[in-house]
């Protein structure tokens, strides 16, 4: 490329470089490295490379020398652009003994290192580069552009590049610029082989460039780059490229270098008229320099043409090539221009500035490998304010990277958008054309509801972003509990509230924005309710007054509280329990019992009751109660755990103390003893079954079948749920199918904290794993009832639970009746 394709007094500066780096005693040359020297001299890099390649395998005994030749290999692979042998040159020299006497070898291995974009061990060779030079802060400036290179890649900035396939080649292709007001064609510098210039760089060891032009057609697809012009007029045999348009794309500015026999090798700004679409006037070389010996390219000019930047190394410069500027002293073409004019410190820096790119008559880039960069070259920005620029700010990843990128340019008509150029992996060529535009920013957000105690999705919920803009949207989270919101209703510079809500959880909230961030986004964001505990069922108490069964107004009043519940709780199924006192024959308290059953029945029922949710009961006096707390009755305290049997009640101190007893027994009590009743869709007439006297409250029996393998299969009930249990005289341990687990998950009846170990591993989005144990809070058989039982998922029984011996046994005594097919209770 034309970055040091623009001589630039190379002979001085070849000769002035090789004494500063080498002591004048090892100048002494031999006759295999005198012709290489010169022509690294005369900055003739890849000729150089060849000579010292073939001279060092001549020198024998000789390590200065050796090293000497090493490291102008090196000098020329860095020169010539080649930093992967560059790397590699200097990593001989600087972990060798030649870097204890030349560790400046130290500092340019770390150069290549970065370059190459391996900051890591770049870091650690400028710190040991600021061992051995403290007084240099090149080794500190090292270490400091490393880590920020590091983190800019780690956060991009807003710009999207784009690799510019159509326009590009096997060779260099770079330095964009628009060249009419439709900016859909560009003209660019390449050397491709259908360039004019058939000669060699001897700087490079690639042939001259010419400028190249590319349509972009109805598609927006670019057409094969075609020589701007057939007659020699602008693509000559000479190097030419580097090329920018005034304001009204009637004329174009290009740097123009030449080696001819005779005459000193130079480059120029050279300026052309267009005379149509594919027609030059003769260009005219810009008289901006005095000294014609002087090298000046990469033009860029105002809106008024009235001030040209350019790069050169001039005479009171900074360090390499700088950014220069010089006025036009007059509106004719005739005239001339002001003495260039260095734009100084802020800009410049001890290395190379150059294509810089003038917008706005106000905003400069331009590329540096002096200024703290990533590693090549960067590309800058810098405004003028008030006639001074501002510290060039760098255009950071992904405009720029560890190699070179430079020659920037802006679509006028679209402030976000153009071309630049770099020789970054992943091109076709060696330097490559890449498109960069901002996308319009865009910005989703979605997530999954779950649940807190149980870990399942929440289908249902509603979930409501309320912006700073004043604009809300709402989603309700599907089955599988997601919700989302598209670019349209979650959008850019706002901050957002959100909301979730769902009946019997808490509300839960959260906060997004979207303020500062400068690339597109998807936000995901996951929420977990919090169910809202369920207040305990009471069940009231009914009494009745001797030998009567009616309701008393005060208990219909407290069945309205039963009603609410049952309401509330649809899957709920009841015993009513009716019960005497110990007066009378078993045969008028058993019809007292059914009919006081009945009575609290037909109010539930007319109250819309389903009467398949009630199982009434007539005990007549064969259950006394026990009292589950303490009851002051008639100014008579009776303590928890009475029992009012006849011999407690005949030691009461008076008849009042008795007859409370008596009344305390004449009762109806509820109890629930399935919670997985299903609602009817569409209940029919409700009628009251018959009501059920229990003759020997004692008996305690579960019914079961025998399945064609050998097992017991019957009912019980594992948290108010009814399930269908195998018994297997082999089995010693307790089992539950993973669909009912799932099933009690599902219902609130058990959550995460029920089981062992950490329970995200045992619960998934609708599944429970095989092997995982959790506790359940009841299991009841018949009668009896026992709690706080741990359960193992089993995906390999066949009904809904699984026990043997051992769980029956935690019951209390059974035996089998197997000519009644019944398992019984008790002694």
């Amino acid at each position: 490329m034309l970055i040091n394709r623009i001589p630039m007094n190379k002979t001085l500066w070849g000769i002035l470089t090789f004494l500063f780096i080498f002591p004048i005693g090892i100048i002494a040359q031999s006759k295999y490295t005198k012709t290489a020297d010169d022509a690294f001299a005369d900055q003739m890099f890849s000729t150089a490379l060849t000579r010292y390649q073939k001279a060092y395998s001549k020198v024998k005994n000789n390590k200065g020398e050796k090293d000497r030749i090493s490291f102008r290999m090196a000098e020329c692979y860095r020169m010539m652009n080649n930093m992967k042998k560059s790397e590699i040159a200097y990593k001989r020299l600087a972990t060798g003994k030649y870097a204890d006497k030349e560790p400046k070898v130290i500092l340019y291995y770390a150069d290549a290192l970065k370059f190459n974009g391996n900051y890591s061990e770049a870091i650690k060779q400028y710190q040991l580069y600021k061992e051995k030079v403290p007084t240099d802060e090149r080794g500190t400036n090292g270490v400091e552009t490393c880590k920020l290179a590091k983190e800019w890649v780690a956060n991009p900035s807003k710009y999207q590049v784009s690799w510019e396939k159509k326009i590009n080649s096997k060779d260099d292709d770079f330095a964009p610029c628009y060249s009419d007001k439709t900016h859909r064609n560009l003209i660019f510098t390449s050397d491709r082989p259908a360039a004019t210039g058939k000669d060699v760089d001897n700087w490079t060891g690639l042939e001259f460039s010419d400028l190249f032009l590319s349509r972009k057609d109805q598609k927006g697809e670019w057409n094969n780059p075609v020589l701007i012009d057939q007659n020699e007029v602008i693509d000559t045999k000479a190097n030419e490229g580097a090329s920018q348009f005034n304001s009204r794309y009637t004329a174009m500015y290009f740097t123009r270098c030449w080696i001819e026999p005779g005459r000193k090798d130079g480059c120029a700004i050279y300026r052309a008229g267009r005379m149509g679409t594919n027609a030059w006037s003769e260009a005219e070389k810009l008289p901006i320099l005095a000294d014609s010996s002087r090298s000046v390219g990469h033009p860029t000019i105002t809106a008024d043409e009235g001030t040209i930047y350019f790069s050169a190394d001039l005479p009171g410069g900074k360090g390499g090539k700088d950014i220069w500027m010089a006025t036009k002293q007059g509106k004719s073409k005739s005239s001339g221009w002001s003495k260039p004019e260095n734009l100084g410190p802020i800009i410049n820096s001890t290395g190379d500035e150059l294509f810089p790119f003038i917008r706005d008559d106000s905003v400069l880039y331009f590329a540096s490998n002096g200024l703290p960069g990533m590693g090549g070259l960067d590309i800058f920005r810098s405004v003028k304010v008030n006639g001074l620029w501002t510290k060039p700010e760098n255009m950071k990843y992904p405009i720029n990277t560890s190699y070179d990128d430079f020659a920037i340019i802006f679509n006028p008509d679209e402030p976000e958008e153009g071309y630049f150029s770099s020789n970054r992996p992943g091109g076709k060529g060696r330097d490559d054309i890449y498109s960069f535009v901002v996308p319009p920013l865009i910005f989703t957000l979605a997530g999954n509801i779950t649940d807190d105690r149980t870990l399942q999705v929440v289908g249902g919920a509603e979930v409501r972003i309320t912006g700073t803009n004043g604009k809300s949207a709402k989603f309700t989270t599907d089955e599988k509990g997601h919700y989302s919101f598209n670019k349209n209703q979650f959008s850019p510079a706002t901050t957002y509230e959100i909301m979730i809500t769902k009946k019997d959880y808490f509300n839960e909230k959260g906060k997004e924005t979207t303020v500062g961030l400068e690339r597109s986004k998807d936000f995901t964001r996951n929420f977990v309710l919090k169910p809202i505990p369920k207040k305990p069922v009471v069940l009231p108490d009914i009494l009745y007054d001797l030998d009567k069964w009616d309701l008393k107004p005060q208990f219909q009043d407290s069945l309205q509280g039963l009603i609410q519940t049952l309401d509330a709780n649809e899957n709920i199924v009841v015993e009513l329990a009716s019960h005497t006192d110990s007066r009378g024959t078993d045969e008028r308290n058993d019809v007292l019992s059914q009919r006081r059953a009945q009575s609290v029945v037909d109010y539930l029922i007319s109250r819309g009751i389903d009467p398949d949710r009630l199982l009434a009961k007539g005990y007549g006096k064969r259950v006394p109660r026990i009292l589950a707390k303490d009851i002051t009755k008639d100014d008579y305290l009776f303590k928890t755990g009475t029992p009012l049997i006849d011999s407690v009640i005949n030691g009461l101190p008076n008849t009042q103390a008795k007859e409370a007893a008596h009344s305390l027994n004449r009762r109806t009590e509820f109890s629930i003893v399935r919670n997985d009743y299903i609602p009817k869709t569409k209940p029919g007439k409700q009628v009251a079954s018959k009501i059920e006297v229990v003759q020997n409250p004692e008996e305690n029996s579960v019914s079961y079948t025998k399945t064609k393998d050998g097992l017991l299969e019957g009912t019980c009930y594992v948290d108010g749920i009814t399930m269908t249990f195998d018994y297997d005289k082999a089995e010693k341990e307790f089992f539950i199918s993973p669909s009912e687990a799932m099933k009690l998950l599902k219902d609130g009846i058990i959550d995460k904290n029920d089981f062992r170990g950490d329970a995200t591993k045992a619960i998934g989005e609708g599944t429970i794993a095989n092997k995982a144990v959790f506790t359940v809070k009841e299991f009841r058989i018949g009668k009896n009832t026992i709690r706080g039982v741990d359960v193992t998922v089993n995906n390999k029984i066949k009904n809904s639970v699984q026990f043997g011996p051992g769980m029956l046994a935690k019951f209390g005594a059974y035996t089998f009746d197997d000519t009644n097919n019944q398992i019984v209770f008790g002694d």
